[in-house]
């Protein structure tokens, strides 16, 4: 399927937030009247992106991954949205990183070349499929982890028959307690030693995310990271990549809080039996947030690198002011994510006017409804709309199906179409 053809759909009651008169036509017909955010029919609530923070956050990262020689395959499913994975590779990303076989399909519908499954995969179907996929597109690449020998012998299971092997790389466990990964060198090397066993798979690489670090801290990371690459070298050194014959070798890490210290790290790799592709995977950065990430993000730690900015904004009506230490704004848990931090109140918007949300906090969400505290002398009526800043990329993609790209000044140039 092209982006084209997501042009091509119908608006309708499936989009929330879409102005109401514009039913029926298609969405190419949308984006060329230019609506404007706030005065062009949208109803509240509706999600907005910035164009200027969202080119610029594609910009910036496209600049880190090349400045430190990293390859980049940015984590699609915090956007799920062909659209912005075009970008991104037009951005000069390797490929995607993906989590679940769905996500893979939905990437492979639109045209991704290069997918790397940031998981272990030993559903038959969902391998049958992908070895479908790998024996009638040569150019098609795809990578996903193992952790496990009973793994492997699923995988073979499932594979038999298939005219290409599957890459694969070891992931490493983050350490104990962490989440998925092999959690000693020798049982990386068991594993390993049973992909190399099979005819079906092949062993490219090592893998992880240093993001499940227990008490994750520099030096904690950096030490982590730090046995990813040994076991590259170990491996390589024992030969376990010769006989499978890659091109290159595979050595992936990368969430969206540690990336420097990825870049470190790796810019330390050994020179190996050959080329290693350092592959980097953060993926918040496209929209990063105004909570969590913006609190973690590596570039608060090296400024001089730059700064990523808040894309997303959602716009939310005051229906309610009960109170004068009281509102309510008709956005709740079906709007706006809430798994890591609460909506931040950022503007007030009264008929052409903006001005900062001085003295409103959001203290709870309902389904509907987020329940705000008002400080005294806090200009706030019924009729206001109210600009929340969000946290969390990922829950916040996955609660809207297609998204106002809008303009500083309001006019929207783009809709982006998820797939969550």
């Amino acid at each position: 399927m092209s982006l084209a053809r997501l042009a091509e759909d119908r608006v309708d009651h499936r989009f929330k937030g879409l102005p109401p008169d514009a039913d029926g036509l298609s969405v190419a017909e949308l984006t060329a009247q230019r609506r404007n955010l706030f005065t062009g029919g949208f109803t509240t609530p509706v999600l907005a992106l910035s164009a200027e923070r969202l080119e610029h956050n594609l910009a910036l990262m496209e600049t880190y991954a090349a400045r430190h020689g990293l390859a980049f395959a940015p984590h699609g499913k915090t956007t799920m949205a062909p659209q912005l994975f075009r970008r991104q590779i037009e951005h000069g990303a390797w490929g995607i990183t993906l989590a679940v076989p769905h996500q893979v399909r939905v990437a492979r519908d639109f045209g991704i070349e290069r997918i790397f499954l940031a998981n272990e995969l030993v559903d038959p179907a969902a391998l049958k499929w992908i070895a479908g996929r790998l024996d009638t597109d040569p150019a098609f690449r795809f990578i996903c982890y193992v952790d496990s020998v009973r793994g492997v012998e699923l995988m073979d299971a499932a594979l038999q028959g298939a005219a290409r092997p599957l890459d694969v790389v070891v992931e490493l466990a983050a350490g104990e307690g962490a989440r998925t990964g092999v959690r000693t060198e020798a049982e990386c090397a068991a594993v390993a030693d049973a992909v190399a066993a099979t005819g079906t798979l092949r062993l490219v690489g090592v893998a992880g995310y240093e993001g499940e670090v227990p008490g994750a801290d520099p030096q904690r990371v950096h030490t982590w990271l730090r046995r990813l690459v040994a076991l590259a070298a170990d491996f390589d050194k024992a030969g376990r990549f010769t006989a499978a014959g890659p091109d290159e070798i595979v050595i992936s890490a990368g969430g969206s809080a540690w990336f420097d210290a990825v870049a470190d790290v790796f810019a330390e790799i050994p020179e190996l039996s050959r080329p290693v592709l350092k592959l980097l995977r953060s993926g918040a950065y496209v929209s990063h947030d105004d909570g969590h990430y913006r609190k973690v993000t590596p570039f608060n730690r090296i400024p001089e690198e730059g700064a990523l900015e808040p894309a997303f904004r959602l716009w939310t009506q005051v229906v309610s002011r009960p109170s004068p230490d009281q509102a309510f704004t008709n956005g709740g848990k079906r709007d706006a994510a809430y798994d890591l931090d609460l909506p931040v109140p950022l503007v007030v918007r009264r008929g052409d006017s903006e001005r900062p949300a001085t003295g409103i906090e959001v203290t709870a969400l309902s389904d509907q409804h987020a329940w705000l505290r008002t400080a005294p002398g806090a200009d706030l009526e019924v009729g206001d709309w109210l600009g929340l800043g969000l946290s969390h990329p990922c829950t916040s993609f996955d609660k809207w199906q297609l998204i106002p790209v809008a303009q500083a000044d309001g006019t929207v140039v783009e809709y982006i179409r998820t797939f969550f």
